[in-house]
């Protein structure tokens, strides 16, 4: 017996401390607006994130039945996951789109690789609850701030000169420094000590370098640092002074700030931590995560794995971590673009229209899975039309081409294989 192809989806939204509470989280509101489930947002609750795939912790449901999606996949794999998921992803959906609203800083965090991932899968699977890896785009709805990969060593080095800062710099490395030879020039190597030795610092020690550090003259910072002196008080009053996070973050990373439709690609072992915004968000199928910052001290994983696992390739400037859009292959009217990280896994289709537009996008070898984030239209697929408003989710099958109408406007987020 056949199975529809195309089918609404619920999503499932949980409550993280980040999130944003109540009616400001869009995350809820989007959840809210999907028909016959029965959520209603509280006012004092916060609403971090909606999860829209078949992953078990916030799994997505078929609107009409109330089914699990896993188990509407499990019965139905050759026709809604096709060939190509069911020989190279094991026969699940190999990613997990999700809807982001941050309020404060998420856990400072890396996605464990599939190597260590699985080891950790094995030795601690209430913890890690998969084998596999977690690379991840998050694409902005609005205005999005976010620390990811690291900065150049050039602009990190000088900062760790500073009388406050020295002390985490490995000794081998000041004393070179001192003596003037060349290979006390930093290396990647250094950045991971560094980095471990900040996470691994005492409560005491990180409040006290913070103090220090917020009374460092700005011009002394200099142009290219000057910021960190205007985010460690809105850390500290998130997270307290003791937190190591802020200075990882603040004296090592990249602080990016986006707009609506700018992306990032985050990596497995990747280091970051999403700051503030809306957005939507795509992984490879994974809830693994390493936290050492942003977050209380018996929540913090190791921080030796951490450093550990850190990865540094493509990880020192902005350009390594943003993940532009190019015209979608799949678009028959160019009101598509795609982005296209680097792993197999999924892309992420964006497609804006106009009064009055419509959009064609042509089948994939794999499933889909659209939430409509602005807007109202018609979405035209198998010879039915389904009403699509903000917050509808839809799941779509391989070899199925949909055509998107709107008379007043209309914006979709569709993960792809």
């Amino acid at each position: 017996m056949s199975h529809q192809l195309v089918f609404q989806l619920s999503g499932t939204c949980n409550s993280y401390p980040w999130g944003r509470v109540g009616k400001e989280s869009l995350a809820a509101q989007l959840c809210e607006k999907t028909p016959g489930t029965g959520f209603e947002i509280k006012d004092d609750q916060p609403y971090s994130e909606m999860w829209f795939g078949d992953y078990p912790d916030f799994p997505a449901r078929k609107l009409d039945t109330g089914e699990l999606l896993r188990d509407v996949l499990e019965r139905h794999k050759e026709e809604l996951l096709g060939k190509k998921v069911i020989e190279e992803f094991d026969g699940q959906l190999p990613f997990l789109p999700k809807i982001l609203s941050i309020a404060k800083a998420l856990p400072l965090q890396i996605h464990p690789n599939k190597d260590l991932a699985s080891k950790l899968h094995q030795k601690d699977p209430s913890n890690f609850t998969d084998p596999n890896h977690k690379p991840e785009i998050a694409l902005a709805l609005g205005k999005f701030e976010v620390f990811a990969g690291f900065k150049p060593l050039s602009q990190i080095e000088p900062l760790f000169k500073l009388q406050p800062l020295r002390q985490f710099v490995p000794a081998q490395q000041q004393q070179q420094q001192q003596q003037g030879e060349a290979q006390a020039q930093w290396s990647d190597k250094t950045l991971r000590e560094v980095t471990r030795n900040l996470l691994k610092a005492d409560l005491d020690t990180v409040k006290q370098v913070q103090t220090a550090l917020s009374q460092v003259p700005r011009a002394q910072l200099g142009d290219d640092a000057a910021y960190i002196l205007d985010l460690l008080p809105r850390l500290q009053d998130q997270y307290g002074p003791e937190d190591a996070g802020s200075l990882v973050a603040l004296l090592c990373m990249n602080f990016l700030v986006f707009g609506a439709g700018d992306a990032i690609y985050v990596p497995a072992d990747g280091i970051h931590a999403y700051l503030s915004g809306d957005i939507v968000e795509c992984m490879a199928r994974s809830n693994n995560v390493l936290n050492t910052g942003f977050c209380p001290p018996a929540d913090r994983n190791s921080a030796d794995l951490f450093a550990d696992a850190l990865t540094f390739k493509e990880a020192h400037s902005r350009a390594d971590v943003c993940l532009p859009s190019r015209p979608a292959e799949k678009s028959a009217t160019g009101r598509t673009v795609a982005y296209r990280p680097p792993m197999s896994e999924f892309d992420m289709l964006k497609t804006d229209l106009g009064a009055g537009e419509s959009e064609r996008l042509a089948p994939s070898e794999g499933p889909g899975i659209l939430i409509v984030t602005a807007g109202k239209g018609v979405l035209a697929a198998e010879g039915l039309d389904f009403q699509l408003k903000e917050g509808f989710i839809f799941y779509v099958a391989p070899g199925v081409s949909v055509e998107y109408k709107s008379m007043h406007g209309l914006q979709v987020h569709m993960a792809v294989v």
